[in-house]
């Protein structure tokens, strides 16, 4: 009767394992069918940034051949960043970035272009996330006291009426 029992029981988990095998395969169908990857910010091409010469383009030249910048300088106006990157959205997953591009011009403070480079990884810095918390003056109230601890309190809400303080045109 044991031998019997253990057999069903398998029976009934071979199918779950099954489809568990064929699910964990579906990532080419992701791949494949998934959505379409997403272009963010301003794509320089390479033949536009060629055109740009040290020296001799202003902000304006920079600015008609590139267009705007992505953002500029956090303390100066002499660095123009173009910043772009393509982006696809996974399925149960967070956006993944497939390629990005970040190029600088940087203007000397006549605003020629005094350097054009583009960044790589190797640029950039980790940044460190800070897990303090900003303390909240007040005082801590359990759960309970969070559940219950406006019963047998009046209402503020609802119409005005002789008694109620929202009433603005009555006596307090």
């Amino acid at each position: 009767m044991a031998r019997h029992s253990r057999s069903v029981n398998a029976s009934r988990l071979a199918p779950a394992a099954l489809l568990l095998l064929a699910l964990s395969g579906c990532g080419w169908i992701t791949d494949t069918f998934g959505p379409d990857p997403v272009m963010r910010g301003n794509r320089v091409d390479a033949e536009r940034l060629s055109q740009i010469t040290p020296g001799v383009q202003t902000r304006t030249d920079v600015e008609a051949l590139l267009g705007s910048p992505s953002f500029r300088g956090t303390f100066d106006e002499d660095n123009w960043y173009y910043s772009s990157a393509q982006t696809r959205l996974q399925p149960g997953r967070y956006l993944q970035v497939e390629d990005r591009r970040v190029v600088v011009i940087s203007f000397n403070p006549q605003g020629v272009v005094s350097g054009v480079r583009e960044l790589t990884e190797a640029d950039g810095r980790d940044v460190a996330m800070v897990s303090r918390e900003t303390p909240v003056p007040g005082n801590e109230r359990s759960i309970m006291q969070e559940l219950f601890g406006n019963l047998g309190r009046p209402s503020m809400g609802g119409s005005p009426g002789p008694g109620n303080p929202a009433n603005l045109g009555g006596r307090y």
